[in-house]
């Protein structure tokens, strides 16, 4: 059974009631001794503020709008009544202007919006071409990190010996990382030539890509009791050791059944944070994505099912053609796309997705 969505007013009244609490945390002494803590309660509170500062606002105007009309429906003064009423447009019209913005603004991102990303790239159907197609996806998302000032950090990887890729775990932290990102989840299939065909027979091959938002070390406490940790030899394309330690580490999360390794660090110490932070991540789109299908939520309904076995984009060499399934929209320009200059793409994704939440929107207690 789907549980009614609170509505985009109840929705910000619950961010004004965590905008409340931050206020409170990143004023407390505890909180400010613990540098990381502090940082990650400081940016979400900055990332509230201006919204939650238009809809008190609004809640205001709306107070004052009523001991208005009260002051015209009981006039003991009609001279002041007469007052009352001509102030009445304008407190109308700075309300709704108000309304309007927050509305926008609710429809053109979600809670997630201000977060890094951590992206897991693998190798799908198609043998050593799928992880030669997985690599350069890989690169593609680097470049296009690159290219808009992000921080890009390999976090786990498993090479091929022709330099594909059998999967890739890394890392995105700067401005907007998840707004534009959050949608490119799904299998992604390429149509090409491979380099291993002697005949030049065109191949299907795919690969599936997994965006999440990163959780910050604060918002989930994972126990030490609740983890199973192993060490093992890192190893590169054809088994090669790469060291002769046991410097990667794979951690079983035993509550949740996920399982992360990790091994591009020479550092045991490096791995297993760096593991540690993907499994965290993991945790969160687990918890999150069943919030959101508990609520009936939008945001998984609104390009596909967010579901990393949909497929949802096609890189055609031969037409030079990159083709969104779920937008149906195609751009001739495969080559660039591939260079990491993915705007075009983005920028479509985000405007079907503004024009799906208000067709969809739930507007629930807006009028009060």
């Amino acid at each position: 059974m789907r549980v009614a969505s609170p509505g985009v007013f109840g929705r910000l009244e619950e961010m004004a009631r965590r905008f409340d609490e931050l206020e409170r945390l990143v004023s407390d002494p505890e909180v400010i001794a613990d540098g990381p803590r502090y940082v990650a309660f400081a940016r979400e509170r900055g990332a509230l503020a201006r919204t939650v500062g238009k809809y008190r606002q609004m809640r205001a105007l709306e107070g004052e709008l009523e001991e208005t009309r009260q002051l015209v429906a009981h006039p003991e003064d009609p001279e002041l009544a007469e007052l009352a009423r001509s102030e009445i447009p304008g407190l109308e019209a700075r309300r709704d202007a108000l309304r309007g913005e927050l509305i926008e603004g609710f429809v053109s991102s979600d809670g997630d919006d201000h977060r890094n990303a951590i992206v897991e790239v693998r190798a799908g159907t198609g043998g050593e071409e799928a992880a030669l197609f997985a690599a350069d996806l890989v690169r593609m998302y680097s470049r296009y990190g690159e290219g808009r000032g992000w921080k890009v950090e390999a976090l786990d990887s498993v090479s091929t010996e022709l330099g594909g890729v059998k999967h890739s775990t890394f890392g995105l932290s700067g401005e907007g990382v998840y707004q534009r990102l959050k949608y490119e989840s799904g299998v992604h299939r390429v149509q090409r030539v491979p380099v291993t065909e002697a005949q030049g027979r065109i191949h299907t091959s795919t690969a599936t890509v997994a965006v999440l938002p990163e959780a910050e070390e604060v918002e989930l406490e994972i126990r030490p009791q609740d983890l199973e940790i192993e060490t093992f030899r890192a190893s590169g394309p054809g088994g090669q050791h790469v060291n002769k330690t046991d410097s990667a580490v794979r951690i079983r999360h035993l509550p949740s059944g996920l399982v992360v390794s990790c091994q591009d660090e020479k550092s045991q110490h490096k791995n297993k944070a760096k593991a540690l932070r993907v499994l965290r991540t993991r945790i969160y789109d687990a918890q999150v994505a069943k919030l959101h299908a508990e609520r009936g939520d939008l945001r998984r309904r609104l390009i596909g099912t967010g579901d990393r076995s949909e497929k949802i984009r096609t890189y055609n060499f031969a037409e030079n053609r990159v083709t969104d399934h779920r937008i149906k929209v195609s751009i001739y320009d495969l080559e660039n796309v591939l260079l990491g200059r993915l705007d075009g793409v983005v920028d479509a994704l985000l405007a079907a997705e503004r024009e799906a939440r208000m067709k969809d929107l739930d507007l629930g207690d807006a009028s009060p």
